[in-house]
């Protein structure tokens, strides 16, 4: 089976710079996400064989629905990983939107369901229930989404948080899109493994990503379920492994100790288990962040969320996402600043390394072989 890549859409502006905040933190990249500007990213995506793009969901971005919207028309092939918030709107209207969008796009949807860690942005939704309560919610809401993109007669359900009566949608989903999930707690596993169609992690060690896809397999054979499984993380490809941490470099050099401080705070407040295990690789400290082969987190400095990045040579980042493949890995979510140019690095860079390995081919033509580029000779050295 062929890895899957997706890439990124910043809808809170890029950078040439680590762009500070996000996950309940106010950000703003100094490049402005217009439509213009993300149609650019989504061309560099679908041109380089990206299957998808993320878009991000919290008060520090863009709304992820109405963004992607916009930009369906302008692509073809490319898909949309449209993350989105279950407590903020009801089941029905999230099942209709998916129907919907799979009809304008001629089903290029894909969904990740966000539960929200960030306690002070949830209260800022209008969303006050304990961190347990969110998870229960999103495994009613998810149920009865999926009853209603499958079900021929109306759907009713009563639970503890969502109550419908006689729902059916007037246009079912087709195809139903995957469901993308996230979670490192106690009470997201169980979720994840009924609810999702592919459970993703951030980028951490080998080891803990092992050990956390034991937990999440072990779920979901509980459930009787077989999931798929994905990464989130950044990266710094370049030809030789000398210009890709030069390149971090350059990025941690221009930090702002203010930001870092900000940011920390800011995070330190957050009841995600998967953001403390990203604040536990740094401790807030820039001299100590290689935390793994070629794996990177001074990202996490100063952003929420996925905070490491693989920074190396083409061959060398292309080897560390084999290792990941290894552990059962399929679908790898990458993003790079700025997210254009980073595009081009990793597509031209590593992907036809991975497609030499046999371990990818491009989504939209028959693999074959490539003549050599500089990026590829230059890894090859």
């Amino acid at each position: 089976m062929s890895l899957a890549f997706h890439w990124f859409l910043p809808t809170y502006g890029d950078s040439r710079n680590l762009v500070a905040g996000g996950h309940g933190t106010a950000m703003h990249g100094d490049r402005p996400a217009t439509l213009r500007y993300l149609h650019q990213i989504c061309a560099a995506a679908e041109d380089n064989g990206f299957e998808a793009v993320l878009t991000p969901t919290g008060l520090w971005c863009e709304d992820a629905w109405l963004t992607t919207a916009a930009l369906i028309e302008r692509t073809e092939t490319l898909k949309f990983l449209v993350a989105f918030r279950p407590g903020l709107l009801s089941p029905t209207l999230a099942a209709q939107m998916a129907g919907t969008f799979q009809l304008h796009s001629e089903g290029r949807l894909l969904l990740n369901v966000v539960t929200g860690g960030e306690p002070h942005e949830q209260r800022a939704y209008g969303d006050f229930l304990d961190k347990d309560a969110r998870y229960a919610r999103t495994g009613e809401f998810l149920h009865v989404v999926r009853e209603l993109w499958t079900a021929k007669q109306p759907v009713t359900f009563t639970g503890e948080h969502i109550q419908i009566e006689g729902a059916q949608l007037n246009n079912q989903p087709d195809p139903i899109p995957p469901v993308f999930f996230g979670g490192s707690s106690g009470s997201a596993g169980p979720v994840a493994a009924k609810y999702s169609d592919v459970y993703l992690t951030w980028g951490e060690p080998l080891t803990a990503v092992a050990q956390k896809l034991d937990w999440v397999r072990g779920l979901a054979v509980d459930a009787g379920r077989v999931l798929q499984y994905g990464l989130r993380i950044h990266v710094i490809s370049r030809p030789t492994a000398e210009e890709a941490w030069a390149e971090a470099d350059r990025l941690l050099a221009g930090v702002d100790p203010a930001d870092v401080q900000r940011v920390q705070a800011s995070l330190a407040r957050s009841e995600s288990e998967g953001q403390r295990r990203m604040l536990s690789l740094h401790g807030g400290k820039s001299g100590e962040l290689l935390v793994g082969p070629n794996l990177w987190a001074g990202v996490g400095l100063v952003r929420g969320g996925a905070g490491t990045a693989l920074v190396g040579s083409h061959a060398e980042v292309a080897e560390r996402l084999a290792e990941y493949a290894q552990l059962g890995i399929r679908h790898f979510i990458l993003s790079g600043y700025p997210h254009l140019e980073e595009a081009y690095w990793f597509g031209e860079g590593v992907l036809p390394l991975l497609e030499r390995m046999r371990l990818w081919k491009h989504p939209h033509r028959r693999a074959q072989p490539r003549a050599a580029t500089p990026f590829a000779v230059a890894s090859a050295q």
